[in-house]
């Protein structure tokens, strides 16, 4: 298990600018400000442990049923429970991928065996990713979609295959779709379709990306296997979803403009930033998601903290190492300052 660090550690770099949180740059929207003031005074009382409005606001969101939800204190959270209440003995996830998966699954005593995405092929998920779950038979499968830190999407027709196989040999697929809401269409990639027909699928989702609320703790699964969701329950402490963060989640589902006006800033904003990167010595991958990957000097996330920037450091990722990062795709104004430095250090690294 590699060392669990994470980006967003704006606490030890006070006043730097962070690009190591993939967040919506238009930050939180107004109306989730004014619910959360308005929820204060409800504090006195224990939040509606079944979260019954949030969970009424995310069925009527997402066009699933609301027996189908699960409620977490982030998605960190719904994937921790999730193997609690799963308590797998073998579970297969791509390297590199989201940190989290391991842990939890670690955390149960589980055995992860790594599946590595090839460099030299850009870090694309393949059939062989399938091939490989036949010979392991695991009893849980994580992927991330488009996939972290990567930003590489998988094709919903190879998504389709592993579905497949894992419902025939009983193995849960755990798909994480925190990130499609920043693809430009994320309808063709979602595999929410198949959660009335197959109960060996679970799809995890967050408010945190989408809405820019990382600190109220928001997530949700999505899964029609009752049996799942009732051992998830009893393992998760009453009361996980705060008054605060339900109030939050129910206005945030309402604000679709923002969500529309945050979508169409990174599309522009990820272009400039891949156009610009291409220019600089360092080797760009094909991100599709609110986060670029791509890899530069060693020293890099150290170099940019001269600048006051904040950058991901990948090399904690299985499979990858130092020299490898993933930025966030930010304002106009931010980006035009990350670039800038990003081409004094790369530029002059190479006169040295």
């Amino acid at each position: 298990m590699l060392k669990h660090v994470h980006g967003g550690d704006v606490y030890r770099y006070e006043n730097y600018l962070d690009y190591s949180a993939n967040c919506n740059p238009l930050g939180v929207p107004k109306g989730v400000r004014d619910a959360i003031v308005q929820a204060v005074d409800s504090v006195v009382h224990y939040p509606d442990v079944q979260c019954e409005k949030l969970k009424q606001a995310i069925g009527a969101y997402e066009q699933v049923p609301t027996g189908q939800i699960f409620c977490g204190n982030g998605a960190a959270e719904v994937i921790f429970s999730l193997c609690l209440a799963r308590k797998p003995k073998v579970a297969l996830i791509p390297a590199p991928t989201f940190a989290e998966y391991e842990q939890a699954l670690e955390s149960v005593g589980c055995e992860v065996k790594l599946h590595f995405l090839k460099e030299d092929e850009g870090f694309v998920l393949d059939d062989t990713f399938a091939e490989e779950i036949c010979r392991i038979k695991p009893d849980m499968v994580f992927l991330c979609n488009p996939n972290n830190p990567t930003g590489v999407l998988t094709p919903r027709k190879l998504l389709e295959m592993i579905l497949k196989v894992c419902d025939e040999q009983g193995t849960l697929l755990v798909l994480d779709e925190c990130f499609l809401d920043f693809i430009e269409k994320p309808e063709d990639y979602t595999m929410k379709a198949y959660l009335g027909k197959n109960p060996n699928l679970f799809i995890v989702k967050a408010f945190t990306k989408r809405y820019a609320m990382a600190g109220v703790r928001l997530g949700y699964g999505l899964t029609q296997n009752a049996a799942l969701m009732e051992k998830m329950e009893l393992v998760t402490q009453p009361w996980n979803v705060s008054s605060l963060a339900q109030a939050a989640g129910i206005a945030a589902l309402k604000e679709k403009e923002y969500v529309e006006a945050g979508r169409q800033l990174i599309f522009r904003e990820r272009d400039y930033l891949l156009e610009e990167l291409r220019k600089l010595p360092l080797k760009v991958y094909d991100s599709c998601a609110n986060y670029i990957f791509f890899r530069g000097r060693d020293d890099l996330p150290q170099k940019m903290k001269e600048f006051k920037i904040l950058i991901r450091d990948c090399s904690n990722y299985h499979n990858l190492t130092p020299g490898y990062c993933r930025i966030a795709v930010r304002t106009h104004e931010e980006n035009q300052r990350l670039i800038g430095a990003l081409r004094q250090i790369e530029l002059s690294g190479n006169k040295e």
